[in-house]
């Protein structure tokens, strides 16, 4: 079903130079259309589901009836199984069809999790149904910034960043499906509910994965009448999110995919411009031999595979070096990503700022606001922009932003500011690095599945890291470690330059042998 996509990686080529990058771009789009859609309601389907367990945990506590303690630990059990699908993503991944199968069963899985939710009145039941549902966006996660890594290569920086707009797309919207159907006072009737019914607010903006902290003394009734009606917003964001489910299987019919309903698939292009087009993808590639049939993928895999892969242990240091320090420098930067928008709201609250409660409840909004806007401008700021000058601009306003946090510490003002200044500047970097690494290591090899893989776990480990300092030092402390994970980003960024330089390009004859092996920019043909 692939076929080499016309100019795709030929960005210094005189041919390429001479055609305005709009056009060949918009050309590599025009013949991508329907697979590119897909991938992009896909990362919709995964920011849908990332972002509505916060707003409606103190609801679902009331249906479990179980403490905060207990009910942060479902928390957990997402972000845990997110990061093992982000590590084993990479498995079912060895042709197209088992890519588009995972995706498909996976957003269906998100949809019947939304279902199911309201069903569940024992925290280890929803426990468990939310680890399933992180196991489905963990391989969501994966293979569909492969997919579009493999179909556009050197013109993929683009294509990404409005991948992960989609993703916070959808994690905005979920928290605003919910709200009308949040309690706004205790959800179990008791005696003891009108002393907590007014810290409600306070409450749900601190609970955090492992860290319910300094809410041990509000007693939250765990018997008593349940008036929750926050089953709605899960039957709603299940309704939204079907015909996701619905377009991948649409892309596995058309490509002839599906057993019951096998079809000839039909060439994107015309037979004139399909016999256009070759000649000149010859004559800027070279002649690109034709995979044999049965060719399954040896590079990319889940992280395990990667590391037993012959292209792995026969590749140079400084092909390994870059994998690490790439996925070194997520693991800060989605690091951050994760540890501010967790405690921002708890910095705010406490001494100097001492903030109303309801006034820092618009800090996390704020920062994921600002990151999705940040996602919607880089789309056509990589444009003109290459990612390394896009990470090393972005990872430089990280880290100069954590300086002035540092020097105002006491002014409310510049929280707001320098709160919306890093959600612009962090919301680049992921899609940025992804395309600036496998474009330096050819689209071979595990780039992708260590990336994704670094930045789970940085997203999870600095979140529980920082949650414990500032239990033990204080808040100013949650400045101080961002400005150093900000240092320490910016620090695996320069070595990941470093390594570049270092790094030895295949000759020309094994880059030639090689084509059959590279998956190289692709439209989906029959």
């Amino acid at each position: 079903p692939y076929r080499r996509a016309p100019g795709a990686g030929s960005r210094g080529s005189p041919s390429a130079s001479r055609m305005w990058p709009d056009e060949r771009v918009a050309a590599l789009f025009k013949r991508n259309v329907q697979p590119t859609l897909t991938y992009w309601s896909v990362f919709f389907s995964f920011g849908l589901c990332i972002a509505f367990l916060g707003p409606t945990l103190l609801d679902l506590r009331c249906q479990t009836q179980s403490s905060l303690q207990q009910i942060t630990w479902v928390f957990f059990s997402q972000q845990f199984c997110l990061l093992l699908g982000s590590c084993l993503g990479g498995v079912f991944k060895r042709t197209l069809q088992q890519s588009l199968v995972i995706l498909f069963v996976s957003t269906l899985v998100i949809s019947l999790v939304f279902s199911i939710i309201p069903f569940c009145h024992d925290v280890v039941v929803l426990a468990v149904v939310m680890a399933v549902a992180g196991l489905a966006m963990g391989c969501i996660d994966t293979i569909s910034n492969m997919q579009l890594v493999k179909i556009y290569q050197k013109d993929s920086a683009i294509f990404l960043q409005a991948l992960h707009f989609f993703v916070g797309f959808g994690a905005l919207l979920s928290p605003l499906i919910a709200d009308p159907f949040l309690s706004e006072s205790n959800c179990i009737q008791s005696n003891s509910t009108a002393n907590v019914s007014s810290n409600l607010g306070h409450i749900r903006n601190s609970l955090v994965p492992h860290h319910p902290r300094n809410l041990s003394h509000y007693e939250l009734p765990l018997m008593g009448l349940v008036t929750t009606r926050v089953s709605y917003a899960f039957w709603i964001m299940a309704v939204i999110n079907l015909p996701v489910p619905i377009a991948v299987f649409l892309l596995l019919y058309k490509e002839g995919m599906v057993p019951c309903c096998a079809r000839k698939g039909t060439s994107l292009l015309k037979a004139e411009e399909l016999a256009m087009e070759t000649p000149v993808a010859e004559k800027e590639d070279g002649p690109h031999p034709t995979p044999k049939a049965g060719f399954t993928e040896s590079g990319h895999g889940s992280l395990l595979t990667c590391f037993q892969s012959e292209n792995f242990q026969e590749a140079s240091f400084s092909y390994f070096a870059i994998n690490v320090t790439g996925a070194l420098v997520l693991f800060m930067s989605d690091g951050i990503v994760g540890e501010y928008s967790a405690f921002v709201y708890t910095y705010a609250t406490e001494q100097p700022l001492s903030m109303e409660h309801k006034k820092a409840g618009y800090l996390p909004s704020l920062f994921w606001g600002f990151i999705t806007l940040g996602r919607l401008l880089s789309i056509p700021v990589s444009y003109r922009v290459k990612p390394a000058t896009m990470i090393f601009t972005n990872l430089t306003g990280v880290l100069v932003t954590y300086l002035l946090l540092l020097l105002t510490s006491s002014s409310t003002i510049f929280l707001f500011l320098g709160t919306a200044l890093l959600g612009l500047f962090l919301s680049s970097v992921f899609p940025s690095m992804l395309a600036y690494t496998e474009d330096v290591l050819d689209y071979k090899g595990c780039a992708t599945t260590v990336l994704v893989t670094g930045a789970g776990i940085g997203e999870m480990v600095l979140q529980m890291m920082v949650g414990s300092i500032i239990q033990e030092q204080g808040s100013y402390s949650f400045l101080v470690c961002g400005t150093i994970y900000a240092c320490l980003a910016f620090s695996f960024y320069v070595m990941v330059l470093g390594f570049h330089r270092m790094h030895l390009r295949p000759s020309a004859a094994d880059s030639g042998n090689s084509a059959v092996l590279d998956e190289s920019s692709v439209s989906y043909q029959s």
